[in-house]
C-alpha cells in the first residue's frame, strides 16, 4: 500500500491558507497548492522537508480551468498512488465593503466565483476523478465562516458564499453517503482570525459597515486567533475520527 497523502489546498498563499499549507509539509505528503501567486518560502520550506510539492497559480475566480486540470491530474495519477485525499476549498474573498445597492456587479461576481462558484467546480472535479478510487480514503473540507451562518449587513455576497457553500457540503454528504466508498464531506467554521479580510473590515468606512466598531474591538480585545493556531485546530479537525458526520460544523464545537 502507498503511504503518501495527498492534499488539495487552494488559497494557499497567504493567511491560514499558508498556515495550513506549512503544517502540512510532513514526510510522507503530496501538497498541491492553488493561488494566484506561488509563495517562494513554501517552495523552499518543502524542498527541506523533501516533500512534493506543486504551486498552481491559477485564478479561482475562472474556476472552470482549475477544476479541468485538477480532474486531468487526478485521472494521470490513480488511486494506485495515494493512500488517501483530500481537498480542502480555503480560498475566499470579502467584495468591497459596501451595502447590496452600492455594490458593483462586476466585483460580486469575482466574490461569489471565488468563494462558492470554485468550490463547488473543484469538489465535483475531485470527486469525479476519484469516485472508482474504491481503495483510497477521500475527504472534502470547505472553509466556511459564522457569516454563512449569520447574516450581516454590507456583506451580502460573503455571507451568501458562505451559506451556499455550507448548503452545497449537506447535499453532496447525502450524496457520497448512498455510496459505498463515498467520501466525507465537512463544511467547517474556523473561528475569528488575525488574517488581511479581518484588517479589511476593521479598516472599512464605519457609515458603510455598521459592524465595523465590533471587528475593531475583536482586535484590542486580543480576540482573534492566529494563522498557525487556527491552521492547527482545522488540520485537527479533519484528522477527527467522526469527521464528515456532521456535514456543517464549528472548530468550537465539542
Amino acid at each position: 500500500m502507498p503511504q503518501n497523502h495527498l492534499y488539495i489546498l487552494t488559497g494557499a498563499s497567504r493567511g491560514m491558507g499558508l498556515a495550513m499549507a506549512q503544517q502540512l509539509l510532513r514526510s510522507g505528503n503530496t501538497l498541491i497548492c492553488i493561488a494566484r501567486s506561488a509563495n517562494t518560502d513554501l517552495a523552499t520550506e518543502a524542498k527541506a522537508s523533501g516533500v512534493t510539492i506543486e504551486q498552481w497559480q491559477l485564478d479561482l475566480s475562472q474556476g472552470e480551468q482549475a477544476a479541468h486540470k485538477l480532474q486531468a491530474w487526478l485521472a494521470a495519477q490513480g488511486p494506485q498512488a495515494f493512500a488517501s485525499a483530500t481537498l480542502i476549498n480555503n480560498a475566499g474573498m470579502i467584495p468591497r465593503i459596501a451595502p447590496l445597492s452600492g455594490s458593483d456587479a462586476a466585483d460580486l461576481a469575482t466574490a461569489l466565483r471565488v468563494g462558492l462558484e470554485a468550490p463547488m467546480q473543484l469538489t465535483a472535479a475531485f470527486l469525479g476523478a476519484t469516485d472508482a478510487w474504491t481503495s483510497v480514503p477521500r475527504k472534502v473540507l470547505n472553509i466556511s465562516s459564522g457569516l454563512g451562518r449569520r447574516a450581516m449587513a454590507s456583506q451580502a455576497a460573503y455571507c451568501a458564499a458562505k451559506a451556499g457553500m455550507d448548503h452545497f457540503t449537506r447535499c453532496v454528504a447525502l450524496d457520497e453517503a448512498i455510496k459505498p466508498h463515498g467520501a466525507k464531506v465537512c463544511s467547517l467554521a474556523p473561528g475569528v482570525i488575525d488574517t488581511d479580510m479581518q484588517v479589511q473590515l476593521r479598516g472599512a468606512a464605519p457609515d458603510a459597515f455598521p459592524d465595523q466598531q465590533n471587528f475593531a474591538n475583536l482586535k484590542t480585545g486580543g480576540q482573534l486567533t492566529s494563522p498557525t493556531d487556527a491552521a492547527a485546530r482545522v488540520l485537527a479537525w479533519l484528522d477527527r475520527a467522526d469527521f464528515g458526520a456532521n456535514p456543517v460544523a464549528d472548530v468550537r464545537d465539542a
